[in-house]
């Protein structure tokens, strides 16, 4: 999200920054020219009136669960104002992958009954006049199984800064590492997957670590901390860029997810080879193009960490193709650019793609606005109960 903002600053807007939440020890640093923050309140009419006020040519929402809370109240408030939906990555995918890790059944066909939240991720989709996908893998994904006009998607690459740190060499750096929110259902499993890994990993290379950085770990993520076994559960990292670069090698055994795994891009901007699979690789690069190994069992996993960290020629080659393939594919300027010309000129034909977009108009009819209503009722009630 916050490329996105800063896409929308260097382009000159105005950005107002609306939350519920309240503000966390490990936020993001929104103190920006141009950028102000306001707090407004769930299910009350307050949010419509200042929306209403600020009179926004565009507005953002971040998941589709914020688009649920507070898109009708932006339609009834700001008619004009183009609605604009920010997948990060497709929840109703990655949860639908997790289900099937849980019953040993791999597959992006979709099952015979849609989920819950695959029918609310799509309507949001379908009420946005765009939405932002993070890969191509996940637009041919929703094209395949949904009827979403193509119009109505931008695939937009990662928006993630550079490594804005000095970059050890081979010698320099040692032991392995991990990063990643513990909230994070992938992240979590990949941690849990580690802790099987490792001691054959730790076997092959006596006194090598394995580092896990990551905000919020629960207890449950500290009891594995074993310095014994050089398996190391660090918590938050205070400067991600230089976590990663001071080590030699990434290590992330995802199993399920969707998206694009920032912390393998980073990875490759850092200069610092990763150790993955085939979901980890997933909208980022294949086999054969990617600057590290992309495994699939865990002895080739074992394999793989142990040569690459050993290999000094092989590390080197992985390092630079890296930070070469990140420059090309994840330049965030160029992909800020192309966003706002896209959003100029959507702006300009909204109200003609609107009234050509059946779908749109049917899923915003009122026997379909679930999430509206039970917003008003909410309101509603929380009045009754203040009196």
């Amino acid at each position: 999200m916050m490329g996105i903002i800063t896409g929308f600053l260097n382009d000159g807007w105005r950005v107002v920054f609306m939350t519920a939440a309240n503000a966390s020890e490990h936020c993001a640093d929104l103190d920006l020219d141009g950028l102000t923050t306001e707090t407004v309140a769930l299910n009350c009419s307050s949010f419509d009136e200042r929306i209403a006020a600020i009179s926004p040519d565009v507005v953002v929402f971040d998941r589709f669960m914020t688009e649920e809370q507070f898109s009708a109240r932006v339609r009834g408030a700001c008619p004009d104002a183009m609605r604009i939906l920010n997948t990060e990555d497709l929840h109703s995918l990655r949860h639908q992958r997790h289900e099937q890790v849980k019953s040993g059944h791999k597959s992006d066909n979709l099952p015979g009954t849609f989920s819950d939240m695959t029918i609310r991720e799509v309507a949001a989709i379908l009420r946005s006049d765009l939405t932002l996908i993070i890969s191509e893998r996940e637009m041919n994904w929703l094209q395949s199984n949904f009827p979403i006009p193509r119009e109505q998607l931008l695939h937009l690459p990662l928006l993630t800064t550079g490594c804005r740190t000095p970059l050890p060499d081979f010698h320099a750096r040692s032991d392995f590492v991990f990063i990643g929110n513990f909230r994070h259902a992938p992240n979590w499993d990949a941690v849990l997957q580690l802790q099987q890994i490792w001691p054959a990993v730790r076997k092959r290379l006596p006194g090598i670590n394995l580092n896990i950085y990551g905000a919020y770990p629960p207890k449950k993520a500290m009891a594995l901390h074993n310095p014994a076994r050089g398996f190391h559960v660090r918590g938050w990292a205070e400067n991600a860029d230089e976590t990663i670069a001071s080590h030699r090698i990434m290590l992330a055994p995802v199993r399920f997810g969707a998206g694009v795994k920032g912390k393998l891009v980073k990875a490759m901007q850092c200069g610092t080879p990763s150790v993955t699979t085939t979901t980890g690789a997933e909208g980022i690069g294949t086999h054969e193009t990617w600057p590290g190994m992309v495994t699939h069992t865990n002895e080739d996993f074992v394999e793989s960490a142990v040569t690459l960290y050993t290999d000094e020629k092989r590390w080197l080659k992985a390092s630079e193709d890296g930070k070469r393939f990140a420059a090309s594919h994840f330049d965030s300027v160029k992909h800020q650019r192309m966003l706002l010309g896209e959003v100029n000129a959507r702006r300009e034909r909204l109200h003609a793609d609107r009234r050509q977009w059946f779908l749109q108009a049917m899923v915003w009819h009122q026997s379909l606005r679930a999430s509206q209503f039970m917003s008003q009722w909410i309101e509603a009630k929380n009045k009754h109960h203040g009196q």
